[in-house]
């Protein structure tokens, strides 16, 4: 094991820092031209927001594709889903019990068990080809078709709520001269910013990886992973504490599924050999994300409700999971 270099991590913090503000920034810019484009607020949460948060991961799997760190990418996105479901939803229920009313969840749940399974099955050769990643992002514009159109038929309360969250007197700005111009202007810059900060966040931490004397993956399953969480953290907790808790749901469930079709997707469309898996990913982490995604059926269905008892179990099987990654891969 090498001595960590102090850029390293300064390098990893940074570049965690900037892609996490140019995440916001693509979720304000975008919400603000989509409201001035007449984009319901319910369809603006349930899209745009779940997207934005989960540029970070694309970003990163980006970047640590075209690098040649494959693992990175993919333990980003397994891990990310894992810390999705098991802490910030556990964690969210555990502050206070979560009830399950979004009727898109009848759509979201399923098509997210049936990416963890069909990534499992599309993997299990080795390499995830552009051929495979063509499919995911396919299935990821249906996906969102489907959904904008099942959003119709929700019931008045679950609109309202997002009314309340993403309605055009909430992302617009109150300055008149902030109009449209500015608003697509922040959503570039936002691109830009979560470009850059990508860069210095994979250089990091691979560096940290090499320092540690562990693989890319496990890096990207740990920290990497739990960093490019953080815009669903901070959106998760605060719908918990305004009480605003489909939004909360839909957008763990909306990332979760994005980050499968969309962002993995891409991320092999944008490898010409494909993005080649470890034997760990393969065989532990990829069919643990799975588990997870199957866990959220039971759960969801007993009751509609998600209790603090079963938020307290999620929170301390992510601890359980953690502990053993770091003890046993690092």
């Amino acid at each position: 094991m090498a001595p960590m270099h102090w850029y390293a991590v300064t390098s990893f913090l940074a570049g965690l820092v900037v892609v996490i503000v140019g995440a916001e920034f693509i979720v304000r810019g975008g919400s603000r031209v989509a409201a001035m484009l007449g984009v319901s607020p319910m369809i603006l949460g349930l899209t745009v927001v779940a997207i934005g948060t989960s540029t970070p991961e694309l970003a990163v799997g980006l970047t640590a594709a075209a690098e040649g760190n494959g693992g990175l990418a993919v333990g980003n996105i397994a891990g990310t889903n894992i810390v999705n479901i098991l802490f910030i939803l556990g964690l969210s229920a555990w502050i206070k019990p979560l009830k399950v009313q979004l009727l898109s969840l009848k759509l979201d749940l399923p098509v997210m068990v049936v990416s963890a399974l069909a990534l499992l099955w599309m993997a299990w050769d080795g390499v995830l080809s552009r051929q495979e990643g063509a499919l995911m992002v396919g299935a990821s514009v249906a996906y969102t078709i489907a959904m904008v159109s099942l959003s119709r038929r929700e019931s008045l309360p679950i609109k309202q709520e997002f009314s309340r969250e993403y309605s055009a007197k909430n992302i617009l700005p109150r300055v008149a001269t902030l109009q449209g111009t500015v608003s697509v202007l922040m959503l570039a810059a936002g691109i830009v910013v979560v470009v850059v900060g990508a860069e210095l966040l994979v250089s990091g931490a691979v560096d940290m990886a090499q320092s540690l004397g562990v693989t890319d993956a496990v890096v990207g399953l740990t920290i990497v992973a739990i960093g490019t969480s953080a815009p669903e953290l901070a959106t998760t907790i605060m719908a918990t504490l305004k009480n605003e808790r489909d939004i909360a749901i839909g957008n763990l469930i909306g990332s979760s599924t994005y980050n499968i079709l969309f962002i993995l997707g891409v991320t092999c469309l944008a490898t010409p050999g494909g993005v080649p898996m470890e034997a760990s990913l393969l065989h532990v982490d990829l069919p643990l994300a799975a588990l997870v995604a199957l866990l959220c059926v039971p759960v969801f269905a007993s009751d509609r409700l998600i209790s603090r008892k079963e938020g307290a179990f999620f929170v301390a099987a992510y601890a359980v999971y953690l502990g053993t990654l770091i003890f046993l891969r690092a």
